[in-house]
């Protein structure tokens, strides 16, 4: 968070701080039955280094570029898509978690809930609310500092939501794919699917500023 801040910008740790503060409501949400049924993580549903690293990782790498170009207005939607992605994928699997309606992303075949790859309609739905939420809480912060970015809200907004919600279909598919079989880890398929939204955000960035 600190490197975030002084590399990149004050809004930017606002921002993280904004999926952080989202992301421990998400995991307390219904957190007994979540523990009875073994979805937890932690004790308490801290998280460890490792998840930190890997949904803090790009948003840093992204915070050293913007000081590296000495341009954070531009890189902004593709911070706010980064940590999209990342808050997306924590709202898919604690409001999704308990959802008995889970299919496997790759076959659309019935799963058992909270294994890797599966996907539920309470947890969708989760996914691009969560999504969303980054989206609106990083225009918002960039319309009060006249961001040049934020010339077109709304191409923004919708932007964000789209490749945060895109990403976590991403991390699905490679928790199916990969992760399942023993290939990567859990914080390996996190931070790439977050990498997949910053290079996806990248390439539309364009589109979302003018």
């Amino acid at each position: 968070g600190l490197g975030v801040a002084i590399a990149g910008h004050w809004s930017w740790l606002m921002i993280l701080l904004a999926f952080l503060t989202s992301g421990f409501v998400a995991t307390k949400w219904k957190y007994a039955e979540k523990k009875s049924r073994g979805f937890n993580e932690g004790k308490e549903g801290e998280r460890d280094w490792t998840n930190v690293l890997a949904n803090g990782g790009v948003p840093l790498f992204i915070s050293l570029l913007a000081l590296y170009t000495q341009n954070w207005q531009d890189l902004l939607p593709i911070f706010s898509a980064s940590v999209a992605v990342a808050a997306s994928d924590t709202f898919a699997s604690e409001f999704g978690c308990l959802d008995h309606r889970v299919r496997m992303i790759t076959t659309f075949k019935r799963c058992k809930p909270g294994v890797n790859g599966g996907f539920s309609p309470s947890g969708q739905l989760a996914a691009f609310v969560g999504s969303g939420f980054i989206a609106l809480f990083s225009a918002a912060l960039g319309t009060i500092l006249d961001a040049e970015a934020l010339s077109q809200p709304v191409h923004f907004i919708i932007g964000v939501t789209v490749i945060g919600f895109i990403g976590c279909q991403i991390d699905s598919v490679l928790g199916a794919v990969l992760e399942n079989r023993g290939y990567i880890g859990k914080g390996t398929v996190n931070s790439l699917a977050i990498t997949s939204g910053a290079i996806i955000a990248w390439f539309l960035l364009p589109i979302m500023s003018n």
